[in-house]
Order: structure tokens, then C-alpha cells, then sequence
């Protein structure tokens, strides 16, 4: 991957004239080139443009300016210098082949490793020269999308008479709110088991026990976008059962954050690095420090009776209560906001962020030329397993041997876990071979097919 120049179209396509519309400008730098010379970056993945008024738009970065654009006219030009793929829309088998060796691929994944377990196998992501992913190991970090910052958390909880106020109205000490079943973590597995020892409210779709008081309520976009009165609906839970979709190191999003912020403690299970986030060491209940359902319950319920105990879980909502200076500087490093329109959102940023590597490149490029090989070209970086290297899926409950034969969750996550692999390996192994069409991908997954059922 993005190895010399060499191979590529020097002429722009017809109908590619570029035309700079008013954009997000980034903090401004001193590039006086013209759009015609200036790197192009081509998203691949069109779902997540234009995001900005045109099919192409000038950057500003702070290291150089770039040309971003959605038009695959472009996709073969020389001053294409990287493609940008969302991974949620990348599939093996519609990668841009052959793939040019002036190119570089970057990609965009923010969302769940159950959109695409293809990344979470070392052939998969190191298809990939940069990344910004939810781990913090990747070259531009996601893993604090879905926390606005400190005052988000430091939100006042429901005091602790109306929580119990509530209880004694019928209503459970714990929350669970899921529509999305039937996923990698298995989480209904889990929670199937601990209503047997705790009585749960379960309002969504999946495991469903109870209805929402109003219509108002039921409706799913009013959930989705924080509105005030399913906000306080929910803030009334002592615990709200936080199961992540999939299981991966910094994969945390709302469903961890949003209980945190209306105070609410959360029975999470998702991140295992989740600990190095947390505002301090006592502020959510790891699932996992629990060897059975039963054996939580049992700490829920004491909590549940005990308020002295239950508010200790709250204490990091007072003034100086956020304790980790990790978690502290890694909000004010971040150069992104979220919904914060005095900050770039992390889409631009990411761009930019390409574009400064794409215009030092270009930079080391040209010096290596003009040495005449007196000074090294530029070596590729590529991404590495750690920028997401999910593990593979697990039953939320009891293990793979307990499960009958014919288990939705294993026949379905299972097998993608692992076909994903094959599907990394085949297109690495086109791209190696300078393979040019696509529908030769399915001789490939064969062949290794093939090849896995002769070892074993």
C-alpha cells in the first residue's frame, strides 16, 4: 500500500473541474496554491457526503490545503493521494481495485465493531495506511464521541426520595431500554437471566415487560434524541443495564454516558478498558466483577435498600468529584467537539488530519526526487491491529458449548466473526497480486476456503 508514484492517469477526467464552494475553513494556513494544484482526497464512502454544500470543496488545514470530493471521476488521478472509506460501508469485495500504489486508504469507523468485523482481523485493517476508530491506539481517536465533556456529567441526579418515591409506585430498581436484539454481545442472554433474580423494567422491543406511561413516549425518535420528558422518565431509575451491541476496548457510547449524566448508576458490560474513563473508581458496576446474574442481583438489591451506599456511586457529580486526570486531559486535548459548533466536529478533523499527511508526503516525495535517492522516500504507515482488533464474540451468558446447535446468536455472529477474516485475506491477497476486478474476489474467498478445509 501507497508505496512510489507510478501507474496513475496524469489528466484530470473530463467534467472534474473543481469548484470551491464557502466550506469549513479549518484555523487557516498560508497555502497560496491554486485548487488545480492541490492534493485531492476522495471519499469513497458517499453516505457520509457532502457534509458540506458541494460534491467538492476546498480544506484549510493548518499544514496545507487540500481538495475533497465524492466524484470517483477522480478515483484514478494522479493528485488523488488518498481515498477515504467509512467502515460501516466498506465491503471487501467492492474495493476500488487495482489498488494504485500513489494512494493512500484511510478510514473513518466511529460506530459499532458488529458493522464491520472485517477491521477487527489484522489482514482487514491493515488494508489501511491511517485510521480514526473508538480506540485510542488509532492515528485520530474516537473514543469520546459521545461525551460532550465534564458538565455533561456533572448534571444533577434525581434526588434520591423521588427514586425511592418511585419504587414504592411498582416500578423496578433497574431500567433496561433496548430495541436492537439479536446482537454480537448477546447482552438479552444476560439480562433473561438476572430478571429471574431482580425485577427489571424492560421497555424496548427486546425482552419486552412493560409499556412507556404515554404515546409520546413510545415513539423511538423521541428516545434517540434526548428529549426532556423521556429524559426524566428514565433519570428515575436507581440502575439502567448498559450493554454495549459489541464487546471491544474503548467501544463506549451513550448507553454508557447518557445514564451517567442523568445520574442514573449504570450496570454496564462493554469496553474492558472502561475503567481508565471513568470520572472516579467508584461511579458504574462492572457486570463482569460479578461471577453470575444471581451474585449481582444480590449487590443491586443491597444497594437498592442501602441510599448511604447507592449515593457513594454518585459522589463524582460534586464539585471536584471527577477524580481521573486521564480522563480530564484527554477532553481537553481533543481538537473535536461534540455538538459544540465552536469546535470542528471530528469528520472535519479527520480530514484535515489527512490531508497535513498527505501535503508532508507530497513534500518528502519531492525531496527524495530531487536527492536523487540521496534522501529516503517517504515509508508507508500502516495501521495496525490495536487501531481495533475487536475479539471474537462470546454468549452474553454460560459459554459456546452450553448453546444448542441451532442458536441464532452463534450461527449468525459466529460465522461472521470468522468469514470476515477470510474476506481480509482475500482482498490483501488481490491487492498483492495487483488483481484489477472485483469479481475475482469470490475465486479468492474459495481458494481459501479450499485451502482451510484441506488443514484441517
Amino acid at each position: 500500500p501507497c508505496g512510489a508514484e507510478g501507474g496513475a492517469q496524469d489528466a484530470v477526467p473530463p467534467g472534474a473541474a473543481f469548484v470551491a464552494a464557502a466550506s469549513y475553513r479549518g484555523p487557516g494556513n498560508n497555502d497560496t496554491r491554486s485548487n488545480k494544484a492541490l492534493p485531492i482526497l476522495l471519499w469513497w464512502s458517499g453516505s457520509l457526503f457532502p457534509h458540506f454544500p458541494g460534491d467538492t470543496e476546498r480544506i484549510d488545514c493548518p499544514r496545507g490545503s487540500c481538495l475533497v470530493t465524492r466524484s470517483r471521476r477522480v478515483a484514478r488521478h494522479r493528485r488523488t493521494k488518498a481515498l477515504i472509506f467509512y467502515g460501516t460501508d466498506f465491503r471487501a469485495y467492492e474495493a476500488p481495485l487495482p489498488r494504485l500504489p500513489h494512494q493512500t486508504w484511510a478510514l473513518f469507523h466511529e460506530e459499532s465493531p458488529m458493522n464491520n468485523y472485517l477491521l477487527s482481523h489484522s489482514p482487514g485493517i491493515r488494508l489501511f495506511n491511517y485510521t480514526a476508530t473508538f480506540r485510542r491506539e488509532s492515528d485520530y481517536p474516537l473514543t469520546l464521541q459521545w461525551l460532550p465533556g465534564t458538565e455533561y456529567l456533572r448534571a444533577p441526579a434525581v434526588p434520591l426520595a423521588e427514586k425511592d418515591a418511585w419504587r414504592r409506585k411498582g416500578y423496578g430498581p433497574v431500567l433496561y431500554m433496548q430495541s436492537h436484539c439479536d446482537v454480537p454481545s448477546d447482552r438479552d442472554r444476560y439480562v433473561r437471566e438476572l430478571m429471574k433474580y431482580i425485577q427489571v423494567d424492560s421497555y424496548g422491543k427486546c425482552l419486552h415487560n412493560r409499556e412507556l406511561p404515554s404515546e409520546r413516549l413510545r415513539d423511538t425518535s423521541t428516545a434517540t434524541t434526548e428529549d426532556s420528558e423521556f429524559m426524566t422518565f428514565i433519570a428515575r431509575y436507581k440502575f439502567h443495564l448498559a450493554l454495549e451491541n459489541a464487546i471491544c476496548d474503548d467501544y463506549m457510547t451513550e448507553k454508557l454516558w447518557r445514564p451517567m449524566h442523568l445520574g442514573a448508576v449504570p450496570v454496564y458490560r462493554g469496553s474492558p478498558a472502561v475503567r481508565d474513563w471513568m470520572p472516579n473508581n467508584l461511579s458504574i458496576i462492572l457486570i463482569d466483577d460479578f461471577d453470575s446474574p444471581r451474585e449481582l442481583a444480590k449487590y443491586l438489591d443491597f444497594l437498592d435498600k442501602n441510599g448511604e451506599e447507592y449515593l457513594k456511586y454518585l459522589e463524582y457529580k460534586n464539585v471536584d468529584g471527577i477524580k481521573n486526570q486521564f480522563l480530564l486531559e484527554s477532553l481537553e486535548k481533543r481538537e473535536w467537539g461534540v455538538n459544540d459548533m465552536t469546535l470542528p466536529n471530528y469528520l472535519n478533523g479527520f480530514e484535515c488530519f489527512i490531508c497535513d499527511k498527505e501535503n508532508t508526503r507530497v513534500k518528502e516525495e519531492q525531496a527524495h526526487k530531487k536527492s536523487r535517492g540521496k534522501i529516503p522516500a517517504p515509508r508507508p504507515h500502516i495501521a495496525q491491529f490495536k487501531h481495533m482488533g475487536c475479539p471474537m464474540p462470546t454468549p452474553g451468558f454460560g459459554s459456546v458449548e452450553d448453546l444448542s446447535a441451532g442458536d441464532s446468536w452463534k450461527e449468525m455472529w459466529l460465522q461472521d466473526y470468522w468469514q470476515s477474516l477470510d474476506q481480509g485475506e482475500a482482498l490483501t491477497a488481490m491487492i498483492h497480486r495487483n488483481e484489477s476486478h472485483q469479481g475475482r474476489f469470490w475465486d479468492y474467498m474459495h481458494e481459501i476456503f479450499l485451502k482451510r478445509t484441506r488443514q484441517h
